[in-house]
């Protein structure tokens, strides 16, 4: 019985751990001005800021920021399935890190 314990209580920190180190990416909306100008992107987001949308646009606002963009909202979650299946739609600026 001890032995079924341990495993399984070793199975569930083995899954946790993989969930941690799971990449998390987000897709944005962000804009330019003069010229307006409009970017749909992507962007990796660090584990923290996976899954909340006030966490994940504090993370990127400043990461966009740097390029000259302004974040004007953060679109949804991705996977790594959905991130492979969107970045071919995010033009020539798809991933920010």
């Amino acid at each position: 019985m001890k032995h079924i314990l341990a495993h399984t209580a070793f199975l569930i920190a083995m899954a946790l751990a993989t969930q941690a180190s799971a990449q998390c990416f987000a897709d944005y909306k962000a804009k330019q001005d003069n010229p307006l100008r409009l970017q749909y992107g992507l962007i990796e987001l660090p584990a923290s800021a996976c899954g909340s949308i006030g966490a994940a646009t504090r993370y990127a606002a400043p990461v966009i920021a740097r390029s000259g963009w302004t974040l004007l909202q953060i679109e949804s979650f991705l996977t790594q399935a959905q991130f492979d299946a969107r970045s071919a739609n995010a033009g020539a600026i798809h991933l920010r890190r």
